[in-house]
Formats: C-alpha cells, sequence, structure tokens
C-alpha cells in the first residue's frame, strides 16, 4: 500500500470497528492472518468517538495518527427505520461522512476506503445495476434520506482526487449479513432480524410472522468475504470510481427463499405467516459483479447456507451479547 507517510508502521483506522463489517474485518486481520508485517490495526466503535462531530473526530485522528482510512460508521438501521427518519439519516451521515474525509484530507492521508450501500442506486432502473448507474436518478422513497447521504461520498471522493490527487474511494457491498450483525427484530437488517424472529418464534411455538410478501429478491453476501474484499480494495484497488462487491446475479433469492432456509437452519418446525399489510421496500436491486470479477476472477464467496449457519451458531452461542 502507497503512503505520504515513509514511517513504519502502517496504520489502518477502521471506524464503524465495532459493527458487522468492522468486527469482520478484525477477524480477518487478526484471526485468519489478514494483516501484513509492518501493519498496525485500529478499529474504533462510538465509544471511541462521536463522529458528527468535528472537534471529536480530528482528535481521535490526531491520536492515532493514521496512514490509511477505512471508513465504516454510519447511522444504520432496518427498512422500518429508516422509513421512520430518513431526515435523521441524512443529516447524521452526511456529518459523519464530511468529517471522516476531510479530517483526513486535512491530516495528509492519501488512501481512504469508505463503505457505501446497493439501496443508494435508482429506484427506477434497468437490472442488472453496475457502478456506472449511481446517479442515475432518485433512490428508493423508504430510504432516501441515508441513499443520498451515501451517494455523496462517491461526489466528495472525486473531488479530494481531482483538486488534491487523493486515493479515495468506496465499495458498495449488496446485503451483507453475518456474526455481530444487529438481531433487532425492527431495526436490524433483513436476514438477522429473521434469524431473531425465527429463533423467539421457535422458543415460545408461536408462528413466524414475516413482514412483507417475501417476494423481494436480494443478494447475500457474508460479512468474512466482504472483509477480504475491503482489504484488498484498500491495497489494489487504484479507481476512484467505487465497485460493487457481491455474489453474483444466480446467486440472488427471495426473502421467502431465506425464510425457508432460516427455519431450516434453526430447525423451526411451525406455521410461517406473511404479513402484506407491511411494505416489501424495493422489490429487486440485482448488481453486477462483474468489475470485480474481471478484477479478482479467482475470488471464493462462501457458499450461502454455509455462511447462514455459521452466522445462526454465532448468534445462539452469543446470545447474550448479541445486539437484538
Amino acid at each position: 500500500m502507497d503512503s505520504n507517510n515513509t514511517q513504519s508502521p502502517v496504520r489502518i483506522l477502521v471506524t464503524g470497528g465495532s459493527g458487522l463489517l468492522g468486527k469482520a474485518i478484525e477477524h480477518v486481520v487478526t484471526k485468519q492472518g489478514g494483516a501484513r508485517d509492518g501493519e498496525e490495526w485500529i478499529f474504533l466503535s462510538s465509544k471511541d468517538a462521536n463522529l458528527t462531530d468535528l472537534a471529536q473526530t480530528r482528535a481521535i485522528f490526531e491520536k492515532h495518527r493514521p496512514t490509511h482510512v477505512i471508513h465504516l460508521a454510519a447511522k444504520v438501521g432496518g427498512l422500518y427505520l429508516h422509513m421512520k427518519e430518513n431526515l435523521q439519516f441524512w443529516r447524521d451521515n452526511i456529518r459523519i461522512n464530511d468529517n471522516v474525509l476531510h479530517t483526513a484530507h486535512e491530516m495528509n492521508i492519501n488512501r481512504v476506503v469508505s463503505c457505501l450501500s446497493s439501496c443508494i442506486f435508482p429506484d427506477k432502473t434497468t437490472y442488472p445495476i453496475d457502478e456506472t448507474m449511481i446517479h442515475n436518478g432518485p433512490p428508493h422513497e423508504s430510504n432516501y434520506g441515508y441513499s443520498y447521504a451515501k451517494r455523496m461520498i462517491d461526489v466528495q471522493n472525486r473531488g479530494y482526487r481531482s483538486q488534491y490527487g487523493r486515493k479515495y474511494t468506496a465499495v458498495i457491498p449488496t446485503n451483507v449479513f453475518g456474526p455481530y450483525d444487529n438481531f433487532n427484530k425492527e431495526n436490524g437488517h433483513v436476514l438477522s432480524a429473521l434469524i431473531n424472529k425465527t429463533h423467539t418464534a421457535k422458543v415460545e411455538g408461536s408462528p413466524l410472522q414475516v413482514w412483507g410478501s417475501g417476494k423481494p429478491l436480494r443478494q447475500f453476501i457474508y460479512s468474512l468475504d466482504i472483509a477480504r474484499l475491503i482489504i484488498w480494495v484498500l491495497r489494489e484497488y487504484e479507481e476512484v470510481s467505487p465497485i460493487i462487491l457481491s455474489v453474483g446475479e444466480d446467486d440472488e433469492i427471495s426473502i421467502k427463499e431465506a425464510v425457508e432456509k432460516i427455519a431450516e437452519t434453526l430447525e423451526f418446525k411451525g406455521e410461517i405467516v406473511y404479513d402484506t399489510t407491511k411494505s416489501d421496500g424495493q422489490i429487486k436491486k440485482t448488481a453486477s459483479n462483474a468489475k470485480l470479477r474481471s478484477l479478482l476472477p479467482d475470488f471464493e464467496f462462501t457458499p450461502f447456507p454455509q455462511a447462514l449457519k455459521e452466522t445462526c451458531d454465532w448468534f445462539l452461542n452469543n446470545y447474550d451479547i448479541a445486539r437484538r
């Protein structure tokens, strides 16, 4: 990895280090040999600094003096929380992103990889979605605040590249799941919320209530796979244009199929009821991973059943500490 700072070690600061992707990167770095000699990895949580506050952001950067940044921190939530608080998602995420990127620039940090989301793409579009289509139209109305704030990272990255030559870029994962996710039944990501709901229904002997029709299609990707890919982007990817990190189009499954696989994994034998009075959100947002495959053709994704079992096992084994 390049750096304007020639001193060793390379110090990689990960914002959002206690979240789903931060914990996955920490796992890959500390337990799967993902760190290189001379690298120091620093994982921040919201307890270390409130990144919506510029002074606190500058202070934490001054404390650790990173040479590289992986920016994962964000105000996040499930579909229904987004629908209720779009404005707050916009304001908080704009502040966080501007504070992190501009502080990195002020401290002469030349390499930043930020994390976007597949929800940033236009609601009305052609499929599959690719990296050139981010700004082609409005995002889905259910989470427009978060989506527009995330889009602005791409605008900022291009500005820092064109005006100052910074190597700031972004990744766009599809629907990520895995250990350390938010399993809250109302505000968690869809797969993790469903894991919690299914476990509760099994324990209580009650029907499993699924919000929506089960028809939407999603490309689910395991957090440990995304972690390995983000580390590769930090070290090897040179473009300012974002890159989609996703399983292939053929791996897309419906929410109903995901529910059935969760029920099978957790050995839930009860009734499954779909509440069609609840919103489905976007029906599909199929993304192309052709760019990723052209650059990294041999990367092997964890099979969905294996990744789901590992996530369910983690949830059950860490039930008392899991975010739920």
